[in-house]
This record gives C-alpha cells, sequence and structure tokens, in this order.
C-alpha cells in the first residue's frame, strides 16, 4: 500500500503539516482534493495549515488508498525552524544575477524579452531558492520544467519562454556548452490564424463612433500592423502623398513600409484634425504611449455592437489584412513584406485559411467525372 507521511514544519512563521509520499499522481489528486491543501516549491511538498488540519477527515479520504504515518504529530520535539523567518519569502527576497540582465542588454534584446526573460528566471531561482543555481544539472532544470506544466498547467509557448530564458542564463552567461542544457522541448502546435470576413470589418468600422478608436482599427485592417506598432507610430511616420506608412524598428529590429489606403487616409486626416497629436499618433488619455488592453477592449465592445460573436483580437485584424489580400490575388511575396515576415514560411500559413484560394482548387473526383462527361448532379454514378 502507498504511504504518506505527515511532518509538522514551519511555513511563513506558522505552524503547518506538510505531506511527504513518493511522486504518484493518484495521491497528488487525493492530497490536493483536501481543503486546506496548499503546494509550496521551497518545501517541495504539500502542506496544511496545522490550526485547520482535520487529522480524522485527512485519515478517512486516504482510507483504502493510503496508508497514512502520523506518528511525528504524536512527537514533542521541536519544529524545525528556517533560518530566517523574519519575513515572508518572495521575489524581493531573490535578486537576478546582475550579469543575467546585463547580458540581455547587451544583446540588444527588446524590452519585452528583458521582461520576460527576468521573470522566467526569477521564478526559476525562486524554485531552487536553497539551493545554488549555478551548480544545477540539466536533471534540475527538466525538474522545474516538469513542475511548470503538471501544476502550473504551463502552455507549450510559456513553457519554451522558461526554457529560453534558462537557457540563455547557462549558455550565454556562463557559457556552459549547449549540449549539457539541450532541454526537451514542447511539440509545436500549428493552430490556423483566425480571421474575419469583409463584412464584418464593414461592421466594426461602422459601430466604432468614437474618432480615435475608428482611426486605430483603420490601421489595424488597412495596413496590417501589430498593436505595438500601431501605439509607437509617430505622426512624421505617416506618408499622405504616397499613402504608405513607416514601421521603425518592429520586431527584429527593422524598418518596413506597409500601405495606409485612401479610406483610412480620410479617417487619419479628420483624426490629425481634431485631435492635434504632436509625438506619438494615439497618446494615451494622460499621455504616453496608448494601452494595448485599451485597443483590445474597445476591439471587443465595438465588435459587440456589430453583432460579431468571434472573439476579436488587435491581430485578427493583421491576419484577416493578409488573409484578404491573398484572396484577391495579391502575390505571398508582397504580402510578406508588408507584413514584416523574415520568412514566406511564416506568411503561407495564410493559405490555409483563404477561402478564394480553396475554392479555385478543383477536387480530383471533380476532375475524373468532369473528364469523362458524366453529369454527376443528376445522375448516380457511384
Amino acid at each position: 500500500m502507498k504511504n504518506i507521511q505527515l511532518v509538522p514544519d514551519i511555513r511563513y512563521r506558522q505552524p503547518i503539516i506538510k505531506a511527504v509520499f513518493a511522486f504518484d499522481w493518484e495521491l497528488i489528486a487525493l492530497v490536493k482534493a483536501q481543503k486546506g491543501a496548499r503546494w509550496s516549491q521551497t518545501l517541495r511538498s504539500w502542506y496544511f495549515s496545522q490550526k485547520d488540519f482535520k487529522l480524522n477527515a485527512f485519515c478517512q479520504a486516504m482510507k483504502s488508498k493510503a496508508f497514512v504515518d502520523y506518528s511525528a504529530l504524536k512527537k514533542n520535539t521541536p519544529i524545525p525552524t528556517p533560518k530566517n523567518t523574519t519575513s515572508k519569502p518572495s521575489e524581493s527576497s531573490v535578486a537576478l544575477p546582475k550579469a543575467f540582465i546585463e547580458k540581455l542588454i547587451l544583446k540588444r534584446y527588446s524590452h519585452n524579452t528583458v521582461k520576460t526573460y527576468c521573470s522566467c528566471f526569477l521564478k526559476f531561482m525562486l524554485f531552487y531558492e536553497r539551493t545554488s543555481i549555478d551548480l544545477l544539472t540539466k536533471k534540475d532544470i527538466q525538474e522545474f520544467i516538469l513542475y511548470l506544466i503538471q501544476h502550473e498547467k504551463v502552455s507549450p509557448s510559456t513553457q519554451n519562454q522558461y526554457i529560453n530564458a534558462i537557457k540563455f542564463y547557462y549558455e550565454k552567461v556562463l557559457n556552459q556548452p549547449k549540449i549539457v542544457f539541450a532541454i526537451e522541448r514542447p511539440r509545436k502546435r500549428n493552430h490556423l490564424p483566425k480571421i474575419i470576413t469583409e463584412h464584418e470589418v464593414l461592421g466594426l468600422l461602422r459601430a466604432t463612433q468614437n474618432l480615435k478608436h475608428k482611426a486605430i482599427t483603420c490601421l489595424l485592417y488597412a495596413s496590417g500592423l501589430r498593436i505595438s506598432e500601431v501605439i509607437h507610430l509617430n505622426v512624421s511616420d505617416l506618408d499622405f502623398t504616397n499613402h504608405t506608412i513607416l514601421i521603425k524598428q518592429s520586431k527584429g529590429f527593422k524598418d518596413r513600409l506597409s500601405i495606409m489606403g485612401e479610406a483610412a487616409a480620410l479617417v487619419l486626416k479628420k483624426y490629425l484634425k481634431i485631435y492635434q497629436p504632436k509625438g506619438h499618433l494615439f497618446e494615451g488619455q494622460f499621455g504616453g504611449n496608448y494601452s494595448p488592453r485599451s485597443i483590445n477592449k474597445f476591439l471587443k465592445q465595438n465588435a459587440k455592437e456589430a453583432g460579431i460573436s468571434v472573439n476579436i483580437s488587435a491581430h485578427m485584424l493583421r491576419h484577416s489584412f493578409a488573409t484578404h489580400l491573398l484572396d484577391n490575388g495579391t502575390d505571398i511575396r508582397f504580402i510578406q513584406e508588408l507584413l514584416g515576415h523574415s520568412s514566406t514560411k511564416t506568411t503561407q500559413r495564410y493559405t490555409h485559411v483563404s477561402q478564394c484560394m480553396l475554392k479555385r482548387i478543383e477536387s480530383p473526383i471533380d476532375r475524373i467525372l468532369k473528364n469523362r462527361s458524366i453529369d454527376y448532379q443528376h445522375v448516380n454514378y457511384m
């Protein structure tokens, strides 16, 4: 029979009871289901607050599933006290290595990437708070990734972010050989880009009454811009003579041109005349960059007003821009340049959602029957 040992301990200066047992999915589910059960990364075990723990109820829940050894609770031995119990362990008690941050800056990683890597690596350090991270092995790192998958239920993309942050430290900061930390990565999931129809785009624009919101929506769709590119645009980036937009130092630190469109130009001219922005094309309520969250929020509200059932986002308008261009016969290489993709492989995924392209493809069964002059619409040919 499986065994669970109940051991007294201290957590955040409060007495607790740890449930210690060998890794087992069934026992994890049983313990987790108990009232007040919590997981501690530092203690590496499930635990309960001593004052709220009901021993009889716990033993009854584990009956016939596992033997509960609570002999340690009967002893009057002093409960072990952590060396530092003056304050609750938190992110402030663990500092990121200075070399880690400096290396990210020196390699000119974007602000968002630096922020993500720091957040991921800090969590990794907190997981092994009592161990020197420089002494950790590949097995230790894999154990942390396994914890993220099993307990935190992180997505494959988030898992990859943690792996990249950890590998960056060991490979770029400590100059360890890459092969040492060649951690298993999740299989990449290929999802088709979500789009809305041209009719729905028109409905969304008609439902958008606020002029600034309408101008932002126009740019997202008419130019295929990323939301980060829209909020960082300056007035000087607009070329109304050629109906183009200059996107500076976007993803991958690349400059590129995109189209504006005559209809979008009219909306933007009206917006500029009324709002008269000085620096950024779209400023927040209290100055500075417009919030991406605010953009997605008003898009959802306006989509609801327009009767669009799809859970719309700013990036969905970028997907729709690319797909609709493809539907209208635009060469995929031009779409690649407009979107700022490094490879046509990224752009080619829009061919999977292009309805017009699918309609142009003739099924083999139709071709066979037509070549034999069989009217399959009226004749039982099977």
